[in-house]
């Protein structure tokens, strides 16, 4: 049966053996951010808390920890919505399997938004913001924040549902200099729908009618992060996923989702903000405070035996590591068939998601020639910086799929192993500079700012890759300790970042000192890592991804040996450096408290709700 609520899942899910309850008072101050992440890091089940400290509600998180749990909640949809989205991207296929495609057109007519005429559930009762669950993921964080909050708005230009937006956008309940109980924090970045509706009313002059849903069927929090196909709106797909029509009602104006736990309504006024942040994030450090729009709270509803989901997002692997896996496995070749000649791309979690996209696409531009280089897939890269949210990409490395089929983006060593065998540092790096990145990424020269790189490969192996240190390595004085982090790549300990000008005296140095050793001393090296702590970078795959890709820009911490820039294009002779380094201007990374990690092992001890869990 379709779930209605937050509560139907859960008990549901706990009939199950995939939840437990924790029964034990605890606090949405840093405490129960931190069950969820140890929790999740131990493979455990969904966490209902039932007894929450300052707060009348109770709260779930870890519903979507792993792929088989998202599966078991959507066990009677997923297949049916999969045929769906792959018939959007592919619609000759019912052409050629008919048969198979025969209840897509019954799933899109019984999923359209229903709008409740006698009575909504959500419409129980009313509350005040800092009656809700004050949860704060990290010590540093600005306040409380809403991590799965359903942002809805609506074109003023067009208002009604079929043209609205839902959107996971973070909103932050308490701290900073907001009026408590009147104003929040509205977090949005760039390339999110939520910006076109603004942009529409600030130029009417009006203030843009918000709606916050948190909670509801778990379909309803899925298809606020889904990268649907254009055209498919997020109402319909929520409907369908959850097998029952997303419900809707309005009160004084505002669109209200019936089956939500709780709505948040409210105004965002053209031009006001106010300081949001900071708050750990997906990247593994803080966001820090910035201006974002301020929101005036209207009311906030909640439905009888209202639950409040929440989930914490941090280095990954997180909760929103395994929704990814889950939107994998729906959308599987959407992206692959809006691009033409592009087999497959992987956001890599472990970097952060949108610092470091791999991708596979087809060369077939000259095949008359004998000798291959990267064209086609130059085209390829092109699109996709150039395609939604993939545009925010800082590093894009990309293959033919001609030189190795059997070669997978998921396999992320044998992909590295692969370009490094045959990139050409003189001929393939392609640099964006001064453009939009991340707003969550701060290795850029300001919010929003900083430069791109593609790495392009194509062709016959040019070298063996080296996995031993090279006998007759030497290093210049301050930089120590070189690690073996890749087939190919060493991480190397160097001085800390000082200044700008410090570190490329540093990096010359370095790379005159390597020159010297002669052509052969890395012949098997193309990558070279500089780090602050070359072991840790070299331990294991996950943490390479993490420094390197998380701490460089590439216009300014991208160097080589025996560099060159000729009709503005730079390359290197020799090996590859790439300055992964903390800087100044970064963020701080996450830490997390450890008394609070005390409290949580109590949990955890024999006749604790976590015994056998964590």
């Amino acid at each position: 049966m379709p779930y209605k609520s937050t509560f139907d899942c859960l008990i549901d899910l706990e009939k199950h053996g995939h939840l437990v309850r924790i029964t034990e008072q605890v606090d949405p101050n840093l405490e129960m951010a931190a069950i969820h992440r140890r929790v999740y890091e131990a493979g455990g089940p969904a966490l209902w808390f039932t007894n929450v400290k300052d707060s009348r509600f109770t709260c779930a998180s870890n519903l979507f920890g792993s792929l088989e749990r998202s599966k078991f909640m959507f066990r009677h949809t997923l297949e049916r919505v999969q045929k769906v989205v792959a018939l959007k991207a592919n619609p000759e296929a019912a052409l050629k399997k008919p048969w198979q495609y025969l209840s897509v057109p019954f799933t899109g007519i019984n999923s359209l938004p229903m709008r409740s005429l006698f009575g909504s559930p959500v419409t129980f009762g009313q509350t005040t913001i800092n009656q809700l669950p004050q949860i704060k993921s990290w010590p540093l964080d600005g306040g409380a924040f809403v991590t799965l909050p359903l942002v809805y708005t609506e074109d003023i230009d067009k208002p009604g549902v079929m043209g609205s937006n839902l959107g996971m956008y973070r909103i932050q309940l308490s701290g900073n200099n907001y009026i408590p109980n009147k104003e929040i924090g509205l977090h949005y970045q760039l390339h999110r729908g939520i910006g076109v509706h603004q942009t529409k009313a600030n130029a009417k002059g009006e203030p843009l009618k918000v709606s916050i849903f948190v909670g509801g069927p778990p379909a309803h929090i899925l298809s606020a992060v889904m990268p649907l196909p254009e055209g498919l709106s997020e109402l319909i797909f929520a409907g369908a996923l959850s097998g029952r029509r997303f419900r809707y009602t309005y009160q004084d104006g505002f669109c209200l989702s019936s089956d939500a736990d709780f709505v948040i309504t409210g105004y965002v006024y053209p031009h006001q903000n106010k300081p949001e942040g900071p708050f750990g994030d997906h990247l593994g450090y803080y966001s820090l405070q910035h201006d974002f729009p301020v929101m005036q709270v209207h009311k906030v509803w909640h439905r009888k035996n209202a639950v409040w989901s929440f989930t914490v997002v941090g280095r990954p692997p997180q909760e929103d590591t395994s929704f990814g896996a889950l939107i994998h496995e729906i959308t599987g070749a959407v992206i692959p068939s809006e691009l033409p000649g592009l087999h497959e791309v992987n956001a890599v979690d472990a970097a952060g998601v949108h610092p470091l996209l791999l991708a596979i696409g087809s060369e077939r531009y000259t095949p008359y020639y004998t000798h291959r280089k990267p064209q086609e897939i130059l085209t390829i890269a092109n699109h996709i910086l150039g395609f939604g949210q993939m545009s925010l990409a800082k590093y894009l490395l990309i293959v033919a799929k001609e030189d190795n089929p059997q070669l997978h983006t998921h396999n992320i060593e044998a992909f590295f192993t692969h370009l490094l065998e045959r990139i050409d540092w003189t001929r393939d790096l392609h640099f964006q500079t001064k453009t939009s990145i991340d707003t969550l990424d701060y290795s850029g020269t300001g919010l929003n700012s900083g430069s791109k790189v593609v790495m392009a490969a194509a062709g016959e192996v040019k070298r063996t890759l080296n996995t031993h240190l090279p006998p007759n390595l030497t290093l210049p004085y301050g930089f120590v300790n070189p690690c073996i982090a890749l087939p190919g790549a060493i991480a190397i300990t160097a001085p800390p970042y000082t200044t700008e000008t410090t570190a490329l005296q540093q990096i010359e140095q370095l790379s005159q000192h390597l020159q010297g050793l002669g052509a052969d001393a890395l012949a098997g090296f193309p990558l070279l890592v500089l780090c602050d702590d070359g072991e840790f970078t070299a331990r294991n795959l996950r943490n390479f991804l993490w420094v390197t890709f998380t701490r460089s820009n590439p216009s300014h911490d991208i160097h080589g040996i025996n560099s060159f820039t000729e009709h503005k294009h730079w390359g290197c002779r020799g090996s590859l450096i790439i300055d992964a380094r903390i800087k100044p201007h970064h963020a701080p990374p996450l830490v997390e408290d450890p008394a609070i990690e005390k409290r949580v092992d109590a949990l955890g001890a024999k006749g604790g709700s976590l015994h056998g869990i964590i």
